[in-house]
């Protein structure tokens, strides 16, 4: 009997903890299981070939919003090619309707919720060791109709077995690991709402299995741990391990700022500088509207710890905000963006509101006024507080602040502009207007176009001169980008002549290869003042760029 385990990812770099789970919890079981993954943007003809080439009796599917459509339109094909082989779907994505999903999709088996222990007992039956009808968590289609075999208990996520063995392929791949399963808090718009408690693993397990995953040189692992730092004798046993590691590893995890406590933030500053990526929901600044979705967190206690681990300069820091929450309007929305910008941390995510199947929002949405997609991911499209056109807006703000913000490699550009706009949020709005009256949302702008665009923007809507500006973006676009290649409308003053002077001058202090990595560039102002302090000091000076090093930029002094 042949298994076949399928996970459609998001992206490449991306793989699928669930079909490992169940695995590693059967492989003591006398069948033969293949494992296969690839991702929404493969073609489906080369997907559907690679996966009936397996030949195998079931073929099972992880379902998640962003790859349900891509599985269901696979199924169709794989029925009509062969309607002996038999599907089994499993995942968030179908585990809250499941009679309606098994009865207008093709397939004959669905297993609900956790899915180790019901996948092991659906295994020994297709053994025949047992009886489908004694399987718990377990939807079956029997000639049109569907049973069910009764809701499962948790587990003891103790009894789950490590989803990674040696023989796994893990280069270049972001690794998803799970130390605990649960969230203590009941978020209404999260589907782990839905399951009381926190589960955690054994403590020296889990030091094991990092360890053997730093061995095999994983460069990302990311835990999937809800609130990593629910527990903090847990969170602080394993972040001293991992910081004690003599590792490359970078790792990730969900946290809940405002529980922080002042030992734990003393633990983490001896971490090394970028070992750590700490993720946090704030959602919004007003309160009144957490409330609303049982997310009892307050901004300011926030603030307050996020401003301290930023202190720390060694954690990169991920905050969240969501659009379309029920009692936040347009304005209130505003101000939890120019809120959270007084943070400055190294990346802003600005999502949007999904109503995911099982959700307890989701059972409100129209007691709330919010109206959403029936399609997946199943967005907000407006709420009794917010307009389908203000939602559209922020969607435009959105794209700004991924791609100048969170790059990092504007951030003088941003600063200079910032400074000509009454808070954050009225700079990257009316960016993003500008983007969108010019057309450059419909098509694809080059690296060197998008530092461009401050020129145009800068001339048409602040209608000034760009004098001072053009040293900035050309100062930004040489720390940040190669050098090889200066584009057009970056004014270069520097004869090659004068640059062979000044790399002779050097000698004396850096090697002949090591000034091959320099680049040479003279600014009209003093753009370091002009860039710290805001004075325009109309001394011109040469800077020379290290290829090598970003952070390594000198001031040539005649």
């Amino acid at each position: 009997m042949r298994i076949s385990l399928i996970g459609i990812n998001s992206k490449f770099i991306h793989s699928n903890l669930a079909i490992r789970y169940l695995k590693s919890y059967t492989k003591e079981l006398n069948y033969e299981l293949r494992l296969q993954e690839f991702t929404i943007n493969d073609r489906k003809e080369r997907v559907l070939e690679e996966i009936l080439r397996v030949k195998a009796d079931v073929i099972a599917f992880s379902c998640y919003i962003w790859n349900i459509e891509y599985i269901q339109t696979l199924t169709k094909l794989i029925k009509l090619i062969d309607n002996n082989v038999e599907i089994l779907y499993g995942g968030p994505e179908v585990s809250y309707d499941c009679i309606d999903f098994l009865n207008i999709n093709n397939g004959e088996y669905l297993i609900e919720g956790e899915g180790e222990e019901t996948f092991k007992e659906f295994v020994e039956y297709k053994l025949m060791y047992r009886n489908i009808e004694s399987i718990k968590g377990l939807y079956y289609k029997r000639e049109g109709k569907i049973f069910y075999g009764g809701q499962r208990a948790l587990m003891d996520i103790n009894d789950t077995v490590f989803p990674y063995d040696e023989e796994d392929n893990l280069d270049n791949k972001i690794v998803y690991y799970e130390s605990s399963r649960g969230c203590p808090f009941n978020c209404s718009y999260c589907l782990s709402s839905t399951i009381n408690g926190v589960r955690f693993l054994n403590i020296n397990r889990v030091k094991k299995e990092l360890k053997f995953l730093m061995d095999k040189g994983v460069k990302l692992i990311k835990f999937v741990d809800r609130t990593f730092n629910c527990n903090s004798n847990f969170s602080k046993e394993i972040w001293r391990f991992l910081i004690d590691c003599d590792t490359k590893t970078v790792f990730h995890f969900e946290i809940s700022a405002d529980i922080l406590k002042k030992d734990e933030i003393e633990l983490l500053a001896n971490a090394p500088v970028g070992r750590f990526q700490f993720e946090i929901g704030v959602q919004t600044t007003n309160n009144d509207v957490l409330k609303s979705v049982d997310r009892n967190v307050n901004f300011k206690d926030i603030k307050e710890k996020s401003n301290e681990l930023k202190k720390l300069k060694n954690i990169k820091q991920h905050l969240d905000l969501i659009a379309g929450l029920p009692g936040e309007n347009y304005e209130s929305f505003k101000k939890s963006f120019n809120d959270l910008y007084s943070i400055h941390p190294s990346e802003i995510q600005l999502g949007f509101l999904k109503l995911l199947k099982g959700c307890l929002l989701r059972n409100d949405a129209d007691k709330l006024g919010i109206v959403y997609s029936p399609f997946v991911p199943y967005e907000v499209l407006k709420t009794k507080e917010i307009s389908y056109e203000e939602l559209l807006k922020l969607k435009k703000v959105e794209e700004m602040v991924d791609k100048y913000y969170n790059s990092q490699k504007f951030n003088n550009i941003i600063k200079y502009f910032l400074e000509k706009f009454n808070a954050p949020y009225d700079f990257y709005y009316n960016l993003a207007m500008f983007f969108y009256e010019k057309g450059y949302f419909e098509r694809s702008l080059s690296a060197a176009e998008y530092y461009k665009v401050f020129l145009e923007f800068n001339s048409s809507k602040l209608k000034e001169s760009n004098e001072n500006l053009n040293e900035v973006i050309k100062f930004d676009y040489l720390k940040y980008n190669k050098k090889k290649w200066v584009p057009d409308f970056i004014n270069r003053s520097i004869y090659k002549t004068k640059e062979k002077m000044i790399k002779e001058k050097m000698l004396d202090k850096y090697s002949k290869g090591e000034l091959n990595n320099f680049h040479i560039e003279y600014f009209d102002i003093d753009i370091f003042t002009f860039i710290k302090e805001g004075k325009t000091i109309k001394n011109g000076c040469y800077l020379i760029f290290d290829e090598k090093d970003i952070e390594n930029i000198i001031k040539f002094e005649e």
